[in-house]
């Protein structure tokens, strides 16, 4: 049945619909060949990061966990196809508003992405393209209602799908490839051979327990926690390192001239702040990289200078104390991960790794700048959102092995424990209320990794709960106080029960 431009208002809202999403999705082509940090949905879920209140950000990560990102993305995703569908049935009634709201949208996202730090002028153009596409989709549509033409709708439906379905395939491609090839030119890349090789942690360092984690944790199932909305895709040919601030004299580097530097080896254990007891945000790595007190002292730090400041490109930042940066652990900026180079997730081309301390203080990612100032100049990204000034990792351990359900019998109770810098000098398992009993530890060549454990249990039939308890190499132990995970990292043991039978 044909209609006026009145009678109609669900096929205008879907017309408004259809129109956003094809606007979308042409905003993230024209982004992902170019700026893929500007791409509307991208930079709309970074200023949003950016503006909500604190109390909010926290209750909603403690809420979602790392589900947090893909979450915010969905919902500013629905909310701009309900704003898509509002507009659309606004627009049969009072076209004017309609044409001004398009505009605004598309205003509101280019001053999101332009905002954004490391994003130039040229990042408004996706959310701008964006918004041309929906407003030209419409006045098509317009015009064709305004004439009465029922197959005017369905080739309308069907181009723009066809449109909207074409740049969601572009864009996953190029995303694929990534500007300049990133990945392409990332695999090329062939790492020296390290000048100071790690030292080898001992013949049993994995005890390749079913179900217990590896020593080395793969690239691919490495925890990753940033705050990268889209993650930044960095050109190796043009990218440099600047070290600048309380300094006497300001240095830049390019990859090969890290490469070209005496490179050591290490393997060294990252956990995250926001990881709970038990949880899994922590993993050990073998690292290839360049020592960063020597390139630091190169710079003429400052004695005043107790803070240095990392910053990524896409404008994050950490603070680290100097202190520990010349106290002789073997912080470093990373260019290799478990013998290739760095993942583009992880960091490509160069990374910071400062062992002993929490990855929000220390393990900037896709690193650019190194300033040296004081905590009193200046506070870095987290600690601006409520999270404390850099602080010792807390000793945690961990139950891997049984989670849940084990037969009667002897059963193999496994998992890691970790107090990076520390180390770890023994590990007891309690089950129910009974005694601790020792637990047999993996080798370690240093303190700045996890170590494995593991205690054969003589099973009994019925519900148990095991409880674990790690002691730093210090000789401290564990504390059983529970607290969460701000302002400074989770306390407490881990427990499981476990149904045997």
């Amino acid at each position: 049945m044909n209609s006026t431009p009145t009678d109609a208002p669900r096929a205008w809202a879907a017309a408004g619909l259809v129109a956003a999403l094809a606007g979308l999705a042409v905003g993230h082509l024209i982004a992902a060949f170019a700026l893929p940090r500007a791409a509307p949905l991208s930079a709309l879920s970074d200023a949003v990061i950016a503006v909500v209140p604190l109390s909010v950000s926290h209750w909603f990560i403690e809420l979602v966990g790392t589900a947090d990102k893909p979450l915010l993305i969905t919902g500013i995703a629905l909310g701009v196809a309900a704003a898509g569908a509002g507009v659309g049935a606004l627009w049969r009634t009072r076209p004017r508003l309609a044409r001004s709201l398009i505009a605004g949208f598309g205003l509101l996202g280019a001053a999101a992405a332009v905002t954004r730090p490391g994003l130039g002028a040229g990042a408004v153009v996706p959310s701008l393209v964006a918004a041309v596409v929906a407003l030209a989709s419409l006045t098509w549509w317009d015009r064709r209602e305004r004439t009465r033409a029922e197959a005017g709708r369905r080739a309308f439906f069907g181009v723009l799908a066809g449109v909207a379905a074409a740049a969601v395939g572009a864009s996953w491609w190029a995303s694929r490839v990534g500007p300049a090839a990133i990945e392409a030119d990332r695999e090329a890349v062939r790492l020296p051979e390290p000048d100071l090789p790690a030292t080898e942690p001992g013949p049993v360092a994995d005890f390749k327990v079913e179900g217990l984690t590896p020593y080395r944790v793969p690239n691919g199932e490495f925890y990753r926690i940033d705050t990268a909305i889209t993650v930044p895709r960095v050109d190796v040919d043009t990218w440099s390192l600047r070290v600048h601030g309380m300094v006497d004299r300001e240095l830049t580097f390019s990859f090969d001239d890290l490469l070209g530097r005496e490179l050591i080896e290490r393997d060294i254990t990252l956990a995250c702040v926001s990881n709970p007891v038990g949880g899994d945000l922590v993993g050990n790595a073998r690292w290839l990289g360049v020592r960063l007190a020597d390139l630091l002292a190169e710079a003429g730090p400052s004695a005043e200078a107790d803070q240095l400041v990392s910053r990524s490109s896409d404008g994050w930042t950490a603070g680290s104390p100097t202190e520990l940066v010349f106290d002789g652990r073997d912080a470093m900026i990373a260019l290799g991960m478990n013998g290739e180079p760095l993942p583009v997730d992880h960091g490509w081309p160069a990374r910071l790794v400062i062992p002993g301390l929490y990855g929000y203080v220390s393990a900037t990612k896709w690193l650019t700048e190194l300033e040296l100032t004081t905590f009193d100049a200046y506070d870095a990204y987290w600690i601006t959102r409520g999270w404390s000034t850099p602080r010792p990792i807390k000793t945690q351990s961990r139950i891997d092995t049984p989670r849940t359900r084990a037969g009667s019998g002897e059963v193999v109770v496994a998992g890691v424990a970790w107090a990076q810098h520390r180390g770890i000098s023994a590990v007891d398992l309690r089950v129910d209320d009974g005694e601790w009993h020792s637990c047999e530890l993996s080798d370690a060549a240093t303190g700045d990794t996890w170590r494995q454990w593991r205690y054969a249990w003589d099973a009994t039939e019925g519900e148990h709960r095991l409880t674990v308890r790690a002691t730093d190499g210090d000789g401290v132990e564990q504390t059983e106080v529970s607290q969460g995970v701000l302002p400074d990292g989770a306390t407490g043991l881990h427990s499981v029960t476990v149904k045997v039978g």
